[in-house]
């Protein structure tokens, strides 16, 4: 016996690339893990993921402040920190819950845990002193307010038909 009779391919002159379809065994491996893999993801694609940090918010410019909205929920006020610079607002939370019920014919212990963090870069012209946060139905909402000088220097350019 030689080495060659080990390798499917490499009988009768066959090499890996002259072979095609379902007689390649490695192209057979390689679409079964594919489906493997797809699958997966397929199922668990619309999970939000406790430990991504994946918190999902809003940034919006009005005329005279930013606005930026973001979904803390199973969080308390005393659970989250918000500060900010001239140039960034940084949002941490932490949610930690634990809950245990003991009732006759059954003992029931559930534990959630989560972490957020955001840095959102902040425009030139935010007046960061005079920022207000508010807290409700699990949203967070911060307002920035812009300073004159900077809502002076919007200019509406015209766009025309090229």
């Amino acid at each position: 016996m030689q080495i060659k009779d080990l390798i499917p391919w490499a009988r009768k002159g066959e090499t890996p690339e002259t072979r095609t379809g379902e007689d390649n065994p490695i192209a057979s491996l390689q679409r079964d893990m594919n489906r493997v893999f797809e699958g997966f993801w397929n199922r668990v694609s619309h999970v939000d993921w406790p430990w991504s940090g994946d918190a999902k918010s809003d940034v919006v410019e009005t005329d005279n402040a930013i606005e930026v909205s973001i979904e803390l929920p199973g969080m308390e006020m005393k659970d989250i920190e918000v500060t900010v610079t001239d140039d960034m607002l940084t949002i941490k939370g932490e949610k930690k819950v634990e809950r245990q019920e003991d009732k006759k014919g059954y003992y029931l212990s559930e534990r959630s845990y989560g972490a957020v963090y955001r840095a959102i870069p902040l425009p030139p012209g935010v007046d960061s002193e005079k920022a207000e946060a508010t807290f409700r139905n699990g949203v967070l909402t911060v307002r920035l307010p812009q300073t004159p000088e900077a809502q002076a220097k919007v200019k509406r350019i015209e766009v025309q038909a090229a």
